[in-house]
């Protein structure tokens, strides 16, 4: 579960979301992620190392250049999280609705 809580801490901050939305479409320099940030390089440096930390990213460096590149299975196994408390919330909500329409047509 802590792996699990590192993912989504990684998750939480707008900027991150961004940086992962960035890498989906493959790998980048780092200079280019930062781009279009209006923070120091070094506040992309920290959340590149939450983003590591949580698994969600992997840093390789070719000369004196380094790629970032998105290691996707962190968010598969968050969105399974997800997915298994949407089930249980689904019925719940169909619970909900039914015992609702089943009062109505008694009255």
């Amino acid at each position: 579960m802590d792996h699990l809580t590192d993912v989504f801490t990684a998750m939480a901050h707008p900027s991150r979301r961004i940086i992962i939305e960035r890498l989906v479409k493959g790998p980048a320099r780092f200079t280019d992620v930062a781009e279009g940030f209006d923070t120091a390089l070094n506040a992309v440096t920290k959340h590149l190392k939450v983003m590591e930390r949580a698994g969600l990213i992997e840093r390789t460096r070719k000369g004196r250049e380094v790629f970032i590149s998105l290691k996707p299975e962190p968010l598969r196994e968050a969105a399974s999280w997800i997915h298994r408390y949407e089930q249980f919330w689904t019925e719940r909500l169909d619970q909900f609705q039914q015992h609702f329409k089943a009062k109505r047509e008694k009255h």
